[in-house]
């Protein structure tokens, strides 16, 4: 589903993020991406949905070249692609319906599919009955949730995940990651970056560290191995 080869990323600056990286993810799959500050996660991340473009290399997620898609095409990609991120980024004037709403409104989905799929999805996160909150009424872990509902509304085939938990009270935190494995038993492939050694070290996934641009590690069902 995801394939990496010879991935680099320079920026403009100068400085190499992504300095060589080879890896596979298969469809339904659950890694962890972990390492140190700087390592180059999130520009890891960001590439695997076309908000940022490989210096070198190519990236093939869904049989798409990233590499060599051209700009008009970039949203037909993300179609299959969810994203959370960790300041949730959700519209404040909107109401929970609408934020998530919003997602099929772009594809122009009939409203009749909007209304059924939307609701579903929110009860899906524990917020049906909040669909008539703005975003400030409600707390971190309830807008993470509106942020989950909001990236899987239209059935993403991946769901990238960057620090969902980092903004979040521990027990809010078990909440978010019990969502995103039910998400995961569906079929989705979920990939996640974090810091929370707990969280990694309880929940057993796939772990592809990465340092210095590179995949320094990567192992099934292992550990953080990083001090935080």
């Amino acid at each position: 589903m995801i394939a990496m080869e010879n991935v680099y990323k320079t920026y403009p600056n100068g400085v190499t993020a992504i300095n060589g990286i080879d890896v596979t993810i298969d469809q339904g799959e659950f890694v962890y991406i972990v390492g140190p500050s700087g390592a180059g996660k999130s520009t890891f991340i960001k590439l695997m949905f076309r908000e940022e473009v490989p210096t070198k290399g190519n990236i093939v997620i869904n049989n798409r070249n990233l590499a060599k898609m051209k700009w008009k095409e970039v949203p037909l990609l993300r179609r299959d692609i969810g994203v959370v991120y960790q300041d949730f980024k959700l519209l404040p004037k909107l109401t929970v319906y609408e934020n998530v709403a919003f997602a099929l409104e772009v594809i122009e989905e009939t409203p009749r599919n909007i209304r059924r799929r939307v609701m579903q999805v929110l009860d899906q996160v524990g917020l049906k009955n909040k669909a008539r909150f703005i975003p400030d009424e409600l707390s971190g872990g309830e807008q993470q949730r509106v942020a989950i509902a909001r990236a899987i509304v239209n059935h993403p085939k991946l769901l990238i995940a960057d620090e969902p938990t980092g903004n979040l009270d521990p027990e809010t935190s078990w909440e978010i990651m019990r969502i995103l494995e039910e998400i995961n038993a569906s079929g989705t492939t979920i990939i996640m970056a974090t810091h929370s050694k707990e969280i990694v070290n309880t929940i057993k996934k796939r772990v592809i560290a990465i340092e210095g641009g590179l995949i320094v590690r990567d192992e099934h069902r292992g550990e953080y191995g990083y001090e935080i």
